[in-house]
């Protein structure tokens, strides 16, 4: 055989060789400006802790291949019984990890997704089970800022289709509505807030930290925002009694029921006004727990009880938008009132079947996304049939391939 003819076969051999590999793989920057190399299929997705198991399923549920922490009775009847079957697979991070580079081998992911705070424990945590492994890692930036923009550059990755865009879309129009407020609301006139956690309430989120984002994100003042920043901090019920809260969001139903019920909380401005709120929990968090893509409706939540002179909303459709579209769940009215008795208590009297501004405000454009480019607010009613039957997702402005 002649040699040149030799030398053309080889060189197709190569060119298919070249391609294959091209078509199973492709690079990406995630957002700690990490390259990995990431398979052209991804089946098998799992997540490095509770955030981005939230952030996988509401995306892309049938990839999950299962749950950080064991799921609560409670959060398991609000999550299709496929879903909330998945076994328990560990956490990667966080300051308790149960899972190891043993584990991720085992279970043979096609991906490992890290969604929440980037710092350099996370990046080398991810470097190293990525090398341990051989199993490429995502570093995802999990702050409210960029959750529309996470969803929408991810989707497609992930193969989400147009179920991300909407999901996407979703999470941009919330934070465009709470900005729209900002607006037109003087500094003066916004609220002072206390966020308690915990069984007694007397653990707070301080300004800067990922479980006071949302409740930041409305522009009121956290009346714990003297103590610093960042973090969690223990304070002493004298210190809220002085603080005098107008409003009380509590993390946990027995601080809830102890504001209605304590004499020791009656002088409190929130007590006296009946201001005081218990944030929806399951499946996942409204405002945090864990702080990941769940706490969208949050923002549409905490506006209703924030400005309710300036923005009034159907929340029980909202919330029945949000199930279905992120968790794929139709809401029983039984269930849609556990949720909201305890989360809008007096407000709910003068909301209105309305889901736009009061004063016709625009919400000012998103970080990186051209003005002028916005589009109608999510429907504020209940969606039938599964989450693969959603309606074609609303329109979101263009956004950069990479983070």
């Amino acid at each position: 055989m002649p040699l040149r003819s030799l030398a053309a076969r080889a060189a197709v051999v190569l060119a298919l060789l070249f391609v294959s590999v091209t078509a199973r793989a492709a690079e990406f920057i995630d957002s700690a400006g990490r390259r990995v190399m990431l398979p052209d299929q991804i089946a098998r997705i799992m997540p490095a802790g509770p955030a981005s198991a939230v952030f996988v399923y509401v995306l892309v549920p049938a990839k999950l291949i299962g749950w950080p922490l064991p799921l609560s009775r409670a959060q398991r009847a609000l999550i299709p019984a496929k879903y909330a079957r998945l076994p328990v697979v560990g956490q990667l991070g966080g300051l308790y990890p149960t899972a190891t580079a043993d584990d991720v081998i085992r279970r043979h992911p096609d991906l490992i997704v890290g969604y929440g705070t980037i710092s350099p424990p996370t990046v080398a945590l991810a470097d190293r089970i990525q090398q341990q492994t051989h199993t490429p890692y995502i570093l995802l930036d999990g702050s409210i800022q960029l959750m529309p923009q996470m969803l929408r550059q991810w989707s497609p990755i992930l193969g989400a289709g147009d179920h991300g865009l909407a999901v996407a879309s979703y999470a941009f129009h919330a934070i465009g509505a709470l900005r729209g407020q900002l607006l037109i609301t003087s500094p003066n006139d916004r609220p002072l807030v206390y966020y308690g956690r915990g069984p007694d309430g007397l653990e707070t989120a301080l300004p800067g930290s990922a479980e006071a984002s949302v409740i930041e994100q409305a522009g009121v003042i956290n009346v714990a925002g003297g103590l610093g920043r960042d973090g969690l901090t223990r304070v002493t019920p004298g210190q809220i009694i002085g603080w005098n809260p107008q409003i009380i969001v509590a993390e946990q139903r027995s601080f809830y029921n102890a504001l209605l019920r304590s004499p020791q909380w009656r002088g409190l401005s929130a007590v006296r006004s009946k201001k005081v709120y218990l944030a929806p929990a399951d499946p996942f968090g409204w405002i945090g727990d864990p702080p990941g893509v769940n706490r969208a409706i949050g923002m549409y939540w905490l506006s209703s009880l924030f400005y309710p002179d300036l923005y009034q909303q159907d929340l029980g459709g909202v919330a029945r938008e949000f199930y279905q579209l992120y968790y794929g769940v139709q809401l029983t009215d039984r269930q849609l009132q556990a949720l909201l008795r305890p989360a809008i208590g007096n407000a709910g009297q003068s909301q209105q079947l309305a889901n736009v501004p009061l004063l016709g405000a625009e919400p000012p454009p998103m970080p990186n996304i051209p003005p002028g480019t916005g589009a109608a607010a999510p429907p504020a009613g209940g969606r039938g049939g599964q989450r693969g039957a959603a309606p074609p997702p609303l329109p979101m402005p263009k956004l950069p391939d990479s983070p």
